[in-house]
C-alpha cells in the first residue's frame, strides 16, 4: 500500500489488550483506565482475517503490542496463526518482560521472531517507582530466556526522562558492549498522562552524544527504522535514538495501527480512527476502506503545543 506522499506502508502495529500488569505512570493514570469489554475487542479469528488482508495487500511485518501482550490469554495461539500466512514475513513483539521469561520457548517455537523489551531503568527501586510495583528481577530473566530462545536480537525500549533515569545512560549504553542487544532512547512525547507533566522532564535525545561522545555513527539496515544508530567502538550492540519530539522521522513512516478494539489509527498522535470489525464481513469492502485510509495518511505527526491525544498510550498499542 502506499499513501498520498508516496510512502510504502507495509509495517503493521497491532495491539491485542489495553490490560497491563504494570502501571507505568507514563503510560497510564495511577487509578488506571476502563477496561475495554472483553466481547468488545478483536478475536483472534477477526484480528487474522484483518492481518491477512493487509498482508495481501503489501503488509509484511506485523509487530504485537498492548497493554502487555502477555497477558491476553491464548497469545501464543494468535503468534502462530499469524506466522503462518504466507505474505507476513516476520511477526515480533513489544513486551515489558514480566512473563517473557515462562513463555520465551512457546513464543520462539509458535514463529515470534523476536521481541522489544521496555525498560526504563535498571535500579529495581527506580523501576518499582516507575511502573507502581514492578519487579525488575522477572524482566531480567525476561531478557536472559529470549537469549536463550532466540528471539533476538533484541532491543531494549529507554523512554528518556529528565531527572529519572538520565543518569543510567552510561549503564544502558554499556549493555551494548558484550551482548548483541540494541538500546534505544526514546524522546518522552506529550501523549495521554504525559500531557500533564513538567515539561522540565522532557529531554533531548542529543544528551546522549553529550554524554557519551565516543559512541560512533552506524548505518540501519532497516532505512524506515524511527531510530538513527550509534555503536560503541567494538561493542556487539548497537544503540539507538528515536527522537520524535526534536527530529521528526515522519518522512520514512512506513507504519499504521489496529487498536484491541479493531481500530485504525493512521498515526500514533492522531485522534482520528476508523472502526474496522464492521467491516470484516465483507473483504472488499475492509479493503476498499484499509486503501483509502492508508492513502490518507497525514504528512507528519502533530505534537505541537495545543494539540492533545485524547487517549492513554495503553489504549492504542504505541
Amino acid at each position: 500500500m502506499i499513501d498520498q506522499y508516496g510512502r510504502t506502508i507495509n509495517y503493521l502495529r497491532l495491539s491485542v489488550t489495553d490490560k497491563c500488569n504494570l502501571r507505568c505512570k507514563y503510560c497510564m493514570p495511577e487509578e488506571g483506565i476502563e477496561k475495554v469489554r472483553h466481547d468488545d475487542i478483536l478475536t483472534y479469528e477477526e484480528i487474522t482475517q484483518v492481518v491477512e488482508t493487509m498482508s495481501q495487500m503489501g503488509v509484511d511485518k506485523i509487530r504485537i503490542t498492548g497493554g502487555e501482550p502477555l497477558v491476553r490469554p491464548g497469545i501464543v495461539n494468535l503468534v502462530s496463526m499469524l506466522s503462518r500466512l504466507d505474505s507476513v514475513r516476520e511477526v515480533t513483539m513489544t513486551t515489558n518482560g514480566i512473563l517473557l521469561s515462562g513463555m520465551a520457548e512457546d513464543l520462539k517455537k509458535a514463529g515470534l521472531r523476536r521481541v522489544n523489551i521496555s525498560l526504563d531503568s535498571l535500579n529495581p527501586a527506580r523501576f518499582k517507582e516507575m511502573t507502581r510495583g514492578g519487579d525488575l528481577s522477572k524482566v531480567i530473566a525476561g531478557i536472559d530466556a529470549a537469549k536463550r530462545h532466540g528471539l533476538t536480537p533484541i532491543k531494549l525500549n529507554v523512554v528518556l526522562i529528565n531527572g529519572f533515569n538520565d543518569d543510567e545512560i552510561q549503564d544502558f549504553v554499556a549493555l551494548t558492549m558484550d551482548d548483541e542487544i540494541d538500546v534505544r532512547f526514546i524522546e518522552l512525547m506529550p501523549i495521554g498522562e504525559v500531557a500533564k507533566w513538567n515539561k522540565s522532564q522532557f529531554v533531548s535525545n542529543k544528551i546522549v552524544l553529550e554524554r557519551m561522545p565516543e559512541l560512533i555513527p552506524t548505518i540501519s539496515k532497516d532505512p524506515s527504522s524511527p531510530a538513527t544508530y550509534y555503536k560503541l567502538p567494538g561493542g556487539k550492540g548497537k544503540v539507538g535514538l528515536i527522537s520524535p519530539i526534536s527530529c521528526k522521522f515522519c518522512d520514512m513512516c512506513n507504519r499504521v495501527r489496529i487498536t484491541s478494539e479493531g481500530f485504525l489509527k493512521q498515526c500514533l498522535h492522531s485522534n482520528e480512527e476508523i472502526a474496522l470489525r464492521p467491516l470484516i464481513k465483507s473483504i472488499a469492502l475492509l479493503e476498499h476502506t484499509l486503501r483509502r485510509t492508508v492513502f490518507e495518511k497525514p504528512e507528519e505527526h502533530q505534537i505541537e503545543e495545543g494539540h492533545v491525544m485524547t487517549r492513554n498510550m495503553v489504549e492504542v498499542g504505541g
